[in-house]
């Protein structure tokens, strides 16, 4: 097992860094809001923080909380447009500053596509870049269910995602950021997980986390010690 150094050494090296984004790069949880936005905010919130602490399965939590939500399209276009996600603190910076120095960045996330490339689109991160789970509509706007191909749907997605990414890019060195349990299961294949309570403290994260940081200054700190 890697040592803290060792994790410092291997975040200072990396050439790939995958953030995830509900509650770590974004402070809210894109679920919790699209549900208050469409009327069912407090079933959904108590079913997030079930899956969160990894007592369901990802893809049943994400069935069920979709399906009390059931947004349209037109419902998903109005969130984003009306409440539209809040960075978190310091992202932006951090992701310029991975970018200066020749990483490339990913966001992997169990939220939705449009919601996330509207992120991503604020932090110059390419469409390419972002893995989310797509939600269907039928032809009125009316919502048709997820893409359960996508390998966001599932437990153990995200790392099916950086193992993708490995064999495609050739990188040698991938970190994980993220709040949640599916973001530490990720490592491996990851080779480095921080886990990120800035916005919210999963207790089993901090608890088993070699690396816990609360804001994204840690992380740019540690670029500028190189």
């Amino acid at each position: 097992m890697a040592s803290l150094l060792e994790l410092k050494e291997i975040f200072r090296s990396a050439d790939a860094v995958c953030f995830d984004v509900d509650s770590t790069v974004i402070k809210e949880e894109g679920i919790d809001e699209l549900a208050k936005f469409c009327g069912v905010g407090d079933a959904v919130a108590e079913m997030t923080r079930r899956a969160m602490g990894g007592t369901v399965t990802f893809k049943a939590a994400l069935t069920a909380r979709l399906g009390l939500i059931r947004p349209s399209y037109e419902q998903v276009q109005k969130l984003i447009s009306d409440n539209p996600p809040q960075l978190t603190p310091g992202i932006r910076e951090l992701v310029s500053r991975l970018h200066q120095r020749g990483v490339q960045v990913f966001l992997v996330s169990g939220g939705f596509q449009s919601i996330v490339e509207h992120v991503a689109s604020q932090l110059n991160i390419p469409t390419a870049n972002v893995f989310a789970n797509r939600l269907k509509f039928y032809f009125n706007g009316e919502y048709a269910g997820f893409d359960e191909t996508q390998p966001t749907a599932e437990s153990g997605g995200k790392g099916k995602v950086i193992t993708h990414l490995k064999e495609q890019f050739h990188f040698k060195k991938v970190v994980m950021i993220g709040d949640g349990a599916t973001d530490m299961e990720a490592c491996p294949p990851a080779d480095c997980f921080i886990g990120f309570g800035g916005n919210v403290i999963r207790k089993q994260v901090k608890e088993k986390a070699k690396w816990y940081i609360t804001h994204f200054d840690e992380l740019l700190k540690e670029l500028e010690e190189r």
